[in-house]
């Protein structure tokens, strides 16, 4: 293809005026006189859009008046990593008239040139924590058709190269968002990449990087022998032997689901480690291997190993001990758990009364929940559906909890909700007998959070003629947290699509300037709601307690929210700089 060649005035008015503009194509450019040359870049700052001609010229230089970014006159190369490189073209003097000229390329050349800048700043975005350029590159390349599953590996090699404590809020708030992007609006799921990304960004300024290690060498080494060293070596807290013990067992080509069953036992050897954390990390980190492939395993499930050997153990929390001794609880009903699984064997499809064990575990008296949960798995009860019970039950805390309670409380229920959906995951993907203890450690948790009950927020009532619409003012005002509860129950219950709720929710999350916990209560919600048939009451009591949760915590001042609609818009060439 030939250049294209804009002829945008004289030699004698730009000497006389500095500058000249025009347009190449739909592009305007702008033709600086300076030093005795013609320089001609794009007359648009590539970061917020100001039209460079307005800026100064000196030293080589153009200063963009808006933000102050200084580019090369030469090659359009910014001096601020914030802005970008600005076009730079050639410029021909002919007969007197300026010529620039603009040479499109290979149009297949062209388009993976500009892939592989997108790929470079996104990099910069997270190395440097500026989230308009985060967005525009994301942007960028979800526009050029670059799925979303390699945006989140740039994002999650990111998190798990530069933070040597491991795996963390970041890289959790990513996957999580990953996971959701198909139930988003479509012009919201570039908006929740870019949410996770920055968070990925944050969650690493400042930290130093991780170094990893290597497996040991050794071969044939029987799985069961590596398992029982990982979880000696997190027991002793020793993080990397256990580091070389998991990478040596995937060096070992060990199936990905007995890795899974070493890891969630070292999980829960002990109660309910870090505050849930652990479990809800680990889930997340097989869950972005699923997205990924198993060639991400060694970098990401390596990351998991230094937070779950420093992690705090609940039976040494007084709570767990007095007035009742939960941990004790828990380890005798774990020593009843093999016998109790094999006579339930050979029940399995006899017991399906996941919402009545649920209700149960939300009881006043530890021994009989312990108890029911020991029933259910003799009756035949599938890891599946025990994980599903715990979390429907720390999912009602959430649907349930009374607004004078302190604001802080939010996040004691999130945090049995959020590993009571992990545990779920994590029965579905690998079920092991060392696992259904977390089953115990989950209901344990839901009935410590029983005083956040009390009194009971009444469940939502069915409303007539509500629609998604009126959650705005919810979002608007604070205090709304019913309201928003009885709108979202309502519309599920007038028998409503629960997809463009799952949608409306998201949007309102995506909307505001989340901290971690709304991103892990927000994706929970949609995966267990989805869990149950549709148009269930289980279902509509989840979804509506997330409703109440996001309500509890905005507005916030939308900031992100901001800045991807900036980039929206500088990508389709809008003006985004007004004259007075």
């Amino acid at each position: 293809m030939d250049p294209v060649r804009v002829n945008v005035g004289s030699v004698e008015e730009l000497q006389a005026k500095g500058r000249l503009t025009g347009k190449a194509g739909s592009q305007p450019v702008c033709v600086f006189w300076h030093e005795g040359k013609a320089f001609a870049l794009d007359d648009r700052c590539p970061h917020m859009g100001f039209p460079l001609h307005r800026g100064t010229v000196e030293n080589g230089l153009v200063t963009c008046h808006w933000h102050h970014a200084r580019f090369d006159l030469s090659s359009g190369g910014t001096m601020n990593l914030f802005a970008d490189d600005v076009r730079a073209y050639p410029v021909d003097l002919e007969d007197g008239q300026v010529v620039v000229v603009v040479d499109e390329g290979p149009a297949a050349g062209a388009a993976a040139g500009a892939v592989d800048h997108l790929r470079k700043r996104l990099a910069e975005g997270l190395e440097q924590g500026l989230t308009l350029v985060t967005a525009k590159a994301t942007i960028g390349l979800l526009a050029a058709g670059v799925a979303v599953d390699e945006i989140v590996r740039t994002g999650v090699d990111f998190g798990t190269t530069y933070r040597e404590a491991g795996w963390g809020a970041g890289l959790t708030v990513l996957v999580a968002m990953a996971n959701v992007a198909p139930s988003l609006d479509a012009e919201d799921r570039a908006l929740a990449l870019v949410h996770g990304l920055a968070f990925v960004s944050r969650d690493t300024r400042g930290r130093p990087p991780s170094f990893g290690l290597r497996p040991l060498g050794s071969v044939g080494v029987p799985a069961d022998r590596l398992a029982a060293w990982y979880r000696r070596f997190i027991e002793n807290r020793n993080a990397n032997a256990a580091e070389r013990v998991l990478l040596t067992a995937l060096d070992n080509d060990v199936p990905l689901p007995e890795v899974a069953t070493m890891m969630t036992a070292a999980a829960t050897d002990h109660v309910f480690l870090d505050v849930g954390h652990t479990i809800d990390f680990t889930n997340k980190a097989f869950e972005a291997v699923d997205i990924l492939g198993e060639g991400s395993a060694a970098a990401v499930l390596a990351s998991l190993v230094p937070g779950t050997a420093r992690a705090g153990r609940s039976e040494e929390q007084g709570q767990w001990r007095h007035p009742s001794d939960l941990a004790a609880l828990v380890r005798d009903a774990t020593e009843r758990l093999p016998a109790l699984v094999a006579e339930g064997q050979g029940r399995q499809g006899a017991w399906d009364d996941v919402a009545g064990l649920a209700w149960a575990i939300l009881g006043d008296d530890p021994d009989v929940i312990v108890e029911a949960i020991c029933t259910a798995i003799a009756s035949g009860a599938s890891p599946e559906q025990l994980g599903r019970a715990v979390a429907f039950a720390a999912g009602l805390r959430i649907t349930r909890f009374h607004t004078q309670n302190d604001h802080g409380d939010w996040d004691a229920v999130h945090h049995g909700f959020t590993a009571g959906n992990a545990l779920h995951q994590a029965l579905v993907r690998a079920p092991s007998v060392e696992l259904l203890r977390g089953v115990f450690h989950g209901a344990l948790r839901v009935y410590l959070d029983r005083f956040l009950n009390v009194p009971a927020a009444r469940l939502p009532k069915t409303e007539g003629g509500v629609e998604l619409a009126d959650l705005q003012a919810c979002w608007d005002r604070q205090g709304q947290v019913d309201e928003a509860g009885a709108i979202a129950y309502g519309w599920l219950r007038a028998g409503r699509d629960p997809g463009e709720l799952v949608a409306a929710l998201g949007k309102a999350l995506l909307a505001e300037d989340a901290g971690f916990h709304w991103y892990q209560t927000y994706e929970a919600a949609v995966r267990q709601a989805g869990a149950w048939p549709p148009g269930s009451e289980e279902g509509a009591l989840l979804l509506a307690g997330c409703a109440r949760f996001l309500a509890a915590h905005t507005p916030t001042r939308r900031e992100l929210a901001q800045v991807v609609r900036i980039a929206t818009r500088l990508r389709r060439g809008e003006t985004l700089f007004e004259e007075a």
